[in-house]
């Protein structure tokens, strides 16, 4: 009796997956026709995009998201055509449940995800550009949908939550034409500066990719502690990094020649140091000890606090009265 009930659940479970096989071919069926679908859309996109001028970036993306609404629809689809029981309000309430629960789950990747179409929208860089974000600098290789890919010089991958990207300062390079650069250069206190100006301007002028305009301009920053110091602004065009090494290194490598044929100095830190005798009899006394400066010389200067005679030491009184004690 037993192997008989068992045999007949055998034969009803055959026949209930022989009924449902073709609803799961049908289905498969339609899911593979709605991946073709999202493939479809997502080219479509992207070209939409090209052919209106937007950024490579915003096309990409956009086609992403329309292909997985594609392909979250296709699967609805394909579920109610495998399994007819299930209706649509089931597989919706199922979804709505779902979604809540996805949405506490993956908060930070939605969150990503919408700064994301937020930062394509908007576009404050673009891909291509170099910028300084979150301790890295590099080219924008990729604005995905949840992080940004940066190339960083020293060819490495930085990826970056679009969160952050879309929250926190970016510094973008290469947002415009044109750059500034500047560097410091120290010429001696007893030269000129007009001329020490003069010389340093024509030589920027004259390196190899700075721009006429706006011309290079040499202005005093300050008083260094053994030169006076001279900040070179120059233009360059295009402002990627590369260039920014390249014309810096042409400038600093006219301008050192020109000062030094022009007679200019280029000074290296000096330091003073004043010493004097520690042994002198005024020590301790802070009203009357010269700190720092040498002994001045002749009759003028306090007598030692020991002297040596013949192997005997003599051990005047203190200043303060107290005697003295050997070394």
């Amino acid at each position: 009796m037993g192997f008989d009930t068992a045999l007949a659940r055998l034969n009803g479970l055959g026949a209930a997956a022989l009924a449902l096989l073709p609803g799961l071919l049908l289905g498969l069926l339609a899911f593979g026709l709605f991946v073709l679908l999202a493939r479809g859309l997502r080219a479509g996109v992207v070209r939409a995009a090209r052919a209106r001028g937007v950024a490579p970036g915003v096309g990409i993306v956009l086609g992403r998201i329309g292909s997985g609404f594609c392909l979250l629809l296709g699967g609805l689809v394909a579920a109610a055509i495998a399994f007819p029981s299930i209706n649509a309000a089931d597989l919706f309430s199922v979804l709505g449940i779902g979604g809540v629960a996805i949405g506490f789950a993956f908060r930070d990747i939605l969150q990503n995800a919408l700064a994301g179409i937020l930062i394509l929208l908007t576009r404050p860089f673009r891909i291509g550009d170099q910028v300084v974000a979150g301790g890295y600098e590099g080219t924008v290789e990729d604005i995905q949908v949840r992080a940004t890919t940066i190339r960083t010089y020293d060819n490495r991958r930085a990826v970056i939550p679009n969160t952050a990207l879309f929250t926190d300062k970016v510094l973008v390079n290469t947002a415009f034409e044109k750059r500034r650069l500047s560097v410091r250069v120290g010429v001696g206190n007893g030269d000129d500066i007009r001329e020490a100006k003069r010389v340093i301007e024509a030589a920027a002028r004259g390196a190899e990719g700075v721009l006429a305009d706006p011309p290079p301009r040499a202005l005093v920053a300050g008083l260094g502690d053994s030169a006076v110091l001279l900040d070179v602004f120059f233009w360059i065009d295009p402002p990627k990094r590369s260039e920014v090494l390249e014309v810096t290194d042409r400038v600093l490598a006219r301008v050192k020649p020109a000062l030094s044929g022009a007679g200019i100095d280029i000074p290296y830190p000096t330091m003073q140091v004043l010493l004097h005798d520690q042994t002198e009899a005024i020590d301790g006394d802070r009203a009357r000890q010269r700190e720092g400066w040498p002994a001045r010389g002749g009759d003028r200067d306090p007598p030692p606090r020991w002297r040596v005679r013949e192997g005997e030491e003599d051990r005047p009184s203190h200043p303060n009265g107290a005697a003295g004690r050997a070394s």
